[in-house]
């Protein structure tokens, strides 16, 4: 073999040492910068990328895929001067290979860092109450400012999570006897409310029986009175008949009037509760006469109706009466 032939063979072998330094490929989810002497020049994408050998180098591997953090334990001091433990995860994702490589030395470091710092920040600003319901405002706010504060990196915070918060034993226990206190005390409330909504009710409910009984009283006093009025009406209707009847001189009017009033008057004589032994002289041919008087007013009342018992031996009248 020749000198010529040797050239060729390293000048072949060159060419594809070359070849091969020119020729970067670049897996999904990365970008590689291109530095020239030191100098960032450009950014390689996902694929097969061609540099000039020799002279451009790979200068910073970045996963451009969103990542997770872990935020570690630390304790915090909220504003009531409680001292509790927190920890948390934060993600992010780089956007711009360039700032995320050449604008902070430590990438994953100082977003740690930012996110310790502004959960002390935003959990030291709460009273222990409101730090433990309000978890979700305390992700948010810290989301906003660690964002803020990455963003001339070229990354972007995506979520910030703040996993537990841990007050101290002794607080807890606090928290728990409170709790059962505030617990007594509205069952207190929620009982002393039943009683009084009970005693309304019956309240209301005697209220309306008296209204009830005040009406049932007036109604039987109204009818009362209104059996009285035509009590009373019916006796003075008795009672002018009578008088009429006298005027006229019709006898048996006045025997009927007199009888009438004579048994009411032993019927009150009877029914009195200090008489156990009743002794009259009275005659009873003079009552008998009085009860044929009613007998015969109430003949002539129903307008004669019904033969007149005549005295034995005479034949009945045939008088027709008009």
């Amino acid at each position: 073999m020749d000198g010529f032939s040797i050239v060729l063979i390293v000048i072949g072998i060159l060419a594809v040492l070359v070849l091969f330094a020119g020729v970067k490929t670049v897996p999904q989810g990365h970008n590689y910068t291109v530095e020239r002497f030191g100098r960032y020049t450009r950014t390689l994408k996902p694929g097969l990328n061609i540099i000039i050998p020799f002279i451009d180098g790979i200068g910073r591997k970045l996963n451009m895929m969103e990542q997770v953090l872990d935020v570690p334990h630390q304790e915090v001091i909220t504003k009531d001067n409680a001292s509790i433990t927190a920890d948390g995860v934060t993600f992010y994702q780089i956007l711009d290979a360039a700032q995320a490589a050449y604008e902070i030395s430590n990438l994953e470091q100082g977003v740690l860092n930012l996110t310790m710092t502004n959960i002390r920040s935003v959990m030291g600003s709460l009273d222990l109450d409101e730090l433990l319901s309000n978890r979700d405002e305390i992700n948010s706010r810290v989301l906003r400012v660690v964002d803020a504060a990455v963003a001339p990196w070229g990354v972007k915070i995506t979520r910030i999570e703040i996993k537990d918060i841990e007050p101290p034993r002794d607080l807890v226990d606090a928290m728990g006897r409170q709790m059962k206190a505030e617990r007594d005390r509205r069952a207190v409330i929620l009982e002393a409310e039943g009683q009084r909504q009970a005693q309304i009710l019956k309240a209301e409910g005697e209220k309306q029986a008296q209204v009830l009984e005040a009406e049932g009283r007036r109604e039987a006093a109204f009818r009362d009175a209104e059996a009285r009025e035509r009590s009373a009406e019916a006796e003075a209707k008795a009672t002018e008949m009578v008088s009429e009847a006298i005027a006229k001189g019709d006898v048996q009017a006045i025997n009927y009037f007199v009888a009438n009033n004579y048994v009411k008057a032993l019927e009150k004589i009877a029914s009195a509760p200090n008489q156990k032994v009743l002794m009259l002289p009275l005659e009873a041919a003079n009552v008998i006469g009085a009860l044929g008087g009613v007998a015969e007013i109430a003949r002539e009342a129903f307008g004669g109706e019904g033969p007149r018992r005549n005295a034995p031996g005479r034949p009945p009248s045939t008088r027709s009466e008009s």
